[in-house]
């Protein structure tokens, strides 16, 4: 048995967390989005990646959502002081994992670079990007286009978004811990984590291939609403629907994965009053406050792939 997550952003680091306590070791592998890749300074930042690296080490700062608990801001203060750009935040211990990628990717792919970080934090799952080719989220709003961190960090998401595209995606290749999660016989789910499905899913979606792939393995493929009572959990997903004229509802994200899942997971209070053909719907408690609702959760998620496995004749 082996499971397979797709994930991004901070719903997708707290799930991708949870289902690391509950699916057996060396059985979980996690595809990263990397289209909010950059080169910040001279360094290379994979926020996503480091987002999940961080929940699994157990590093992550909880309250903020993003970097290392217990940060300190030296680096920045200097910086300040230096006239150098500030807009994004680096913390001091979340400095010393860019350099140390930085360095490494000299020599090395990203797929080995972040397994070898992983496992200086001892980290049992893999942690796999979703391409070790470069793919660029591309922003495009009503003061025009810009790369994913402008729009996120630099402008708070505040420009009106108008679409996305995804520069390098039709060059690149999935990485071979993905291959090799598609490829593996005992793949038994594919789960789909709360991430903004815009901004963090389909990056990775949009790698040739990954997609077909996903449905050719007819394996249950099950999704978490990043939706509560019309509200994203975290991050601009509500904003970005709204702006598109979207419902921010759990059948809009079913919409938005149709055909591809088989299945989505909605909270307790989108329970009721929406239907979608030929769609399993389950729902649950899914605002996950700490680890033990993680679990629980991801274990939900598990039962959820498995009942429709076992439902298919």
């Amino acid at each position: 048995m082996s499971v397979l997550a797709l994930a991004g952003g901070v719903g997708g680091a707290k799930l991708a967390n949870g289902l690391a306590g509950v699916v057996p070791l060396g059985a979980l592998t996690i595809a990263v989005n990397t289209g909010d890749d950059f080169v910040h300074m001279g360094l290379h930042i994979s926020p996503d990646i480091d987002s999940v690296t961080y929940a699994l080490a157990g590093m992550n700062d909880s309250v903020r959502g993003w970097g290392v608990a217990d940060e300190s801001w030296a680096f920045m203060d200097a910086t300040r002081r230096l006239g150098g750009e500030s807009w994004f935040n680096l913390g001091d211990r979340d400095l010393a994992t860019h350099v140390l990628r930085t360095a490494l990717l000299r020599e090395g792919t990203l797929s080995s670079v972040t397994a070898d970080i992983a496992a200086r934090l001892g980290i049992g799952p893999a942690i796999v990007p979703m391409s070790d080719d470069p793919v660029r989220s591309m922003i495009d709003t009503d003061q025009g286009e810009m790369a994913f961190q402008d729009y996120f960090v630099r402008h708070q998401c505040g420009p009106r978004f108008k679409s996305i595209r995804f520069d390098g995606a039709a060059a690149a290749r999935p990485s071979a811990g993905l291959e090799a999660a598609l490829d593996d016989p005992a793949l038994e789910a594919i789960i789909l984590c709360p991430s903004n499905p815009i901004l963090s899913i389909d990056p990775i979606l949009a790698v040739p291939g990954v997609r077909d792939r996903l449905v050719a393995r007819r394996v249950p493929c099950v999704a978490l609403s990043p939706f509560i009572a019309g509200q994203a959990v975290k991050g601009p997903a509500a904003k970005i629907m709204t702006e598109l004229g979207l419902p921010t509802t759990p059948a809009t994200i079913a919409r938005h994965y149709d055909g591809l899942i088989d299945g989505l997971m909605v909270d307790v209070a989108d329970a009721q009053g929406w239907a979608d053909e030929g769609l399993a719907v389950r729902s649950a408690d899914i605002l996950m406050r700490n680890v033990d609702q993680q679990r629980a959760l991801a274990a939900q998620m598990i039962d959820f792939a498995a009942a429709l496995r076992r439902a298919v004749p």
